[in-house]
């Protein structure tokens, strides 16, 4: 293993100065710095983590805190996406990422505030979880440097993707297409649909919109066969919809495979519109309308945020970042 003593010996230097070099000191010229820098690359030579932890009493790594409820882990789009950007962001400023262990069937695991504590951990980013679990509220009530994804804690930094326009934005594009008669399968009991479903009833409100409790119905976030369920639920009214608005993009699919079933043609017979804008969106017939959230714009800010209540926490405002989404026009929503 190559050590700052070997490359000393072969640029004929001190370690002091290699040391200096490797970590970016202004005391020595850039020359040297660079001189320096590519023997350490030539020779192989990597830093030893639990050393720079030792000398700079930091460890350099951020906890991730992701449950997902439908079991399907980091390829759930939405947070997959959100997740990566954050990624990308603190590796560019040395920061390592270690995801905190949610495995509640083991008897002998520690809680999350304990498991970041055991890993040193620096600071957490929490997203996709049951935010009124008590283990959760516990780590962000600690001292620990925290930002929540889409739900709002008081005094604790967050990054929310702007959900009450995203709803606003697609109903108002479904009523200047001549619909009036619009349904909303929406997610289960979580800020993030309570926001959505204010939304709704309020631009409804704006647009002298009727809309009957049976229109609104509580369905699964990213669960086709259960909205296949609901959305036969919502075609079997007496008077049913021209339009259903769907949880998430996923989700659609599965009312789709309804609408499909019955042999309704998207969207001369019925019209429907997704949410989040991911891959499949644009991949099935008809082209999904639906709201693109900016998930590299969400990731990297909450990053740049906790790295900010990191290093600076003193001078680091406690705020609730919003990341508005962009409306994508495909077709499955018809003029009527």
């Amino acid at each position: 293993m190559v050590s700052m003593k070997d490359i000393a010996l072969a640029c004929n230097v001190s370690v002091a100065t290699v040391s200096k070099a490797l970590n970016n000191h202004k005391d020595i010229g850039e020359e040297t710095k660079v001189r320096i820098r590519e023997t350490a690359k030539e020779m192989g030579y990597f830093p030893n983590s639990s050393a720079r932890a030792l000398r700079t009493n930091r460890s350099y790594n951020i906890g991730v805190l992701f449950v997902d409820e439908a079991q399907s882990g980091l390829t759930h789009d939405y947070f997959a996406s959100v997740l990566d950007s954050f990624k990308v962001t603190v590796e560019k400023h040395g920061y390592d990422l270690t995801f905190i262990n949610c495995n509640k069937d083991n008897k002998n695991r520690m809680s999350y505030l304990e498991h970041s504590r055991y890993r040193g951990l620096e600071g957490v980013i929490i997203a996709c979880v049951p935010f009124d679990d008590p283990e959760v509220l516990e780590l962000v009530k600690s001292d620990l440097p925290v930002v929540t994804i889409d739900h709002l804690f008081d005094n604790r930094m967050a990054v929310m993707s702007d959900n009450v326009k995203g709803i606003s934005d697609l109903l108002h594009y479904i009523y200047d297409q001549g619909h009036r008669k619009i349904a909303y399968i929406h997610g289960q009991n979580t800020s993030v649909t309570r926001n959505r479903l204010v939304s709704f009833y309020r631009t409804a409100e704006e647009l002298s919109l009727i809309i009957p409790d049976e229109y609104v119905v509580e369905g699964k976030y990213r669960e086709v066969k259960h909205t296949q369920l609901v959305t036969n639920q919502v075609l079997d009214l007496p008077d049913p919809p021209t339009c259903i608005i769907f949880p998430d993009d996923l989700s659609a699919v599965g009312g789709m495979n309804a609408i499909n079933a019955r042999g309704l043609n998207i969207p001369q017979d019925i019209s429907i519109v997704g949410y989040d804008g991911i891959s499949i969106a644009s991949r099935i017939e008809p082209k999904l309308t639906t709201i693109r959230q900016d998930t590299k714009s969400m990731g990297r800010r909450a990053a740049e945020k906790l790295i900010s209540l990191i290093e600076k926490p003193k001078s680091t405002l406690i705020e609730h970042v919003v990341i508005e989404g962009k409306l994508i026009e495909g077709k499955s929503v018809s003029k009527r």
